[in-house]
């Protein structure tokens, strides 16, 4: 109840910097929409909680609300914080530049709330459950949460005019988060041609030039530029441009300040003929989690360009060797691994519907700045990709806040197919920068942020050995404890078969489901503690095989999160629950589950194809903390002609143990370290 309580507080304050939203000229609609969604949020609860609890058992039942309620609220805090930044008019061009291009403002917070708020849901349902109500009621009551979570509301059609308003989507939200930027783009337009024919309203030389700058940018609805960029002196000659210090990778980067407000100015010489399609690509990138190139000059006499980013606080690989030690090395709590690792996530799976492939993920191109929320929490974004042409003193450096001296072995971050090539070309090409060899990477920066060790340090392998035993399946050992939930899910990334990793898509569905139930879950922060009902990867599996959302080049828009949460609680139903049936999610268990002989059985891969007999573990076991996944001692014997019905020619693969099963799944073998 305190909890509930607190965010009425934080909506209450809300209210009151909206009254005076209406003259904001910049993101006013987008404000709205996120007070809206505000408002509707804390209605449902209210609503769920007056039809499933009774206040007398707040010191009771409620209990469960407790975590879910503080993500919420912590959501509704940094939500507030936002409105409030840019409610104040004060250094509107900085905010301008900030702003202008940018289509997701308030995306980030949306999709926080979404994320958790299923989580709300079903803890109150949880909580109605054993309420103290009298008997027909609860056996009413569970008669209409067992016909909600019935397969037949698994259709986002069909959920979306069922339950859409319960989980914050109706078809007037919906339809607003498409268009609200664009409201407020066409707004900020007014706002500058008001601005610049308006007699009283004095600009500089360089606010004139700038402004029309922007006008022709927004107008044309394109950051393309015909040959050049805007005379450098727009920026240089600003009354208020100061260069403040230098910034890591040499001279290209410093930190400025213009206009009220603080930048990184990436400075690098170049023809813009060469550039031209480079630079305007990185100009047209527009996603919360990643560093967003906001605008760009150059002057001809020099061939010089100055482009102009966001500022970040520190990068990754810096913020953890400042904060972990030999008596702190892990140096983020379980939800904070997860959130951090969603963002990524996120990064990348926009990038890659950009057609863009990374090519050097590591902690270095992740640059970190702390969130309001003070919790721990960081907003993450992605650097390092793009402008590949431009040359500078130290390969693919990034801004950071201090210079880099340490010795990077970047071996240890790229896919096997990636140092395979590398090695028979004797050169760094770039082929081979796929979308899969992101997602090794990807998995290497998890285990890196999950455990706070550099992968393979422990090993002390340099050069070629290194290479040699990564392209051999060699990968880093997780200490004791570790949820395996999320190891399970790391080890999926850095397959040595590329077909075999999950897209950046998928990793998403499975972080948010993880996020929704560690807020249902506090205690599960711990790692030693059990793990979520189902594998979220074999969940994913049976979700894909219901909904072929892969290979489209469009991401799906936020709104569609509540629904694929819905989707992945009823494929974990179906796959912990035997009562529930469902041909679909069948089909995809079969894909999934272990073909069985006897008392022995092999678990496929959920993400390879039906036809893919190749072994799904080519690592090797040496580095493993654990007993290889790979093969389960089945308790029960199946019917003989099931066996030969599911096996066929894979009987002869399957052979019997020679000993009785240990516990570990190893015959002899004794675990002491490592997750199951």
């Amino acid at each position: 109840m305190e909890q509930f309580r607190h965010i009425g507080e934080v909506l209450g304050s809300l209210k009151a910097l909206m009254v005076l939203q209406e003259d904001s000229q910049i993101n006013q609609r987008q404000c709205c929409l996120l007070f809206d969604i505000f408002s509707l949020a804390f209605e449902t609860i209210g609503e769920e909680i007056r039809q499933n609890l009774k206040l007398v058992e707040k010191n009771t039942k409620w209990k469960a609300l407790e975590q879910p309620l503080r993500e919420i609220y912590r959501v509704f805090k940094e939500g507030e914080f936002y409105i409030r930044q840019y409610s104040d008019s004060k250094d509107w061009w900085g905010k301008a530049i900030t702003l202008y291009q940018n289509n997701d403002c308030i995306e980030f917070h949306i999709h926080n709330l979404l994320c958790y708020f299923p989580a709300v849901i079903e803890a109150i349902e949880n909580a109605g459950e054993i309420s103290d109500h009298d008997e027909d009621e609860m056996q009413k009551r569970m008669v209409v949460l067992m016909k909600k979570y019935d397969k037949d509301w698994n259709d986002p059609k069909l959920f979306q005019w069922r339950f859409g308003k319960q989980y914050l989507v109706p078809d007037e939200i919906c339809k607003r988060l498409g268009s609200a930027w664009r409201e407020d783009r066409w707004r900020f337009i007014e706002a500058l041609q008001e601005k610049s024919s308006c007699p009283d309203v004095s600009w500089t030389k360089s606010e004139q030039r700038l402004g029309d700058l922007l006008l022709k940018k927004l107008l044309s609805g394109s950051e393309q530029f015909p040959g050049k960029l805007l005379p450098s002196a727009i920026l240089l000659g600003a009354k208020d441009y100061q260069v403040r210090r230098r910034l890591g990778g040499g001279s290209q980067y410093k930190e400025i300040q213009w206009f009220g407000e603080t930048f990184v100015l990436r400075q690098f010489f170049g023809e813009i003929h060469k550039l031209n399609a480079e630079i305007s690509a990185v100009l047209s990138l527009s996603h919360p989690n990643i560093l967003q190139y906001l605008c760009g000059f150059y002057d001809d006499e020099k061939n010089e360009f100055f482009l102009v980013m966001e500022l970040m606080s520190k990068d990754l690989q810096c913020y953890m060797k400042e904060n972990c030690g030999p008596r702190r090395q892990i140096l983020f709590s379980i939800p904070v691994v997860i959130d951090l690792m969603l963002q990524i996530a996120r990064g990348m799976e926009y990038l890659h519907s950009r057609k863009i492939h990374h090519g050097d993920l590591n902690p270095f191109n992740i640059f970190l700045k702390a969130r309001n929320s003070g919790e721990g929490y960081f907003q993450a974004k992605i650097s390092g990709f793009g402008l590949s042409s431009v040359t500078s003193c130290s390969p693919r450096t990034s801004p950071s806040q201090s210079p880099r001296h340490e010795v990077r072995n970047n071996s240890i971050w790229y896919a096997p197919e990636v140092l395979t090539e590398q090695e028979q070309q004797g050169s760094t090409s770039i082929s081979k920068y796929t979308e899969k060899a992101d997602v090794y990477s990807f998995g290497m920066l998890s285990f890196q942020v999950l455990t706070g060790k550099i992968p393979f340090e422990d090993n002390h392998l340099q050069g070629e050995k290194s290479i040699k035993n990564i392209r051999a399946g060699e990968r880093p050992l997780f200490p004791f404890p570790s949820p395996k939930y999320i190891a399970n899910l790391i080890k999926k990334c850095w397959q040595s078969d590329p077909t075999q990793r999950p897209t950046f898509s998928s990793i998403c569905r499975i972080l948010r489901y993880i996020k929704k139930f560690l807020a249902m879950n506090p205690e599960q922060n711990q790692p030693g503690l059990n793990s979520p009902p189902a594998d979220y990867c074999e969940v994913e599996a049976m979700f894909l095989n219901k909904f072929q959302v892969e290979g489209t080049s469009d991401l799906s828009s936020v709104s569609q999160i509540p629904f694929q949460m819905f989707s992945y609680r009823l494929a974990e139903k179906a796959k912990t629950s035997p009562s529930i049936k469902d041909k679909n999610y069948e089909t995809a268990s079969e894909q999934v589950s272990a073909c069985r002989e006897e008392n022995a059985s092999v678990v496929e891969d959920p993400f390879s194809s039906a036809s893919d007999t190749r072994p799904i573990y080519s690592d090797a076991d040496s580095v493993r903390s654990e007993p290889p996944v790979r093969r389960i001692i089945a308790t029960k014997k199946p019917p003989k002609a099931k066996v030969k019905k599911d096996l066929g020619s894979q009987k002869a693969r399957a052979p019997k143990p020679s000993s009785p099963p240990s516990p570990t799944g190893r015959s002899g073998l004794k675990r002491t370290e490592g997750v199951s």
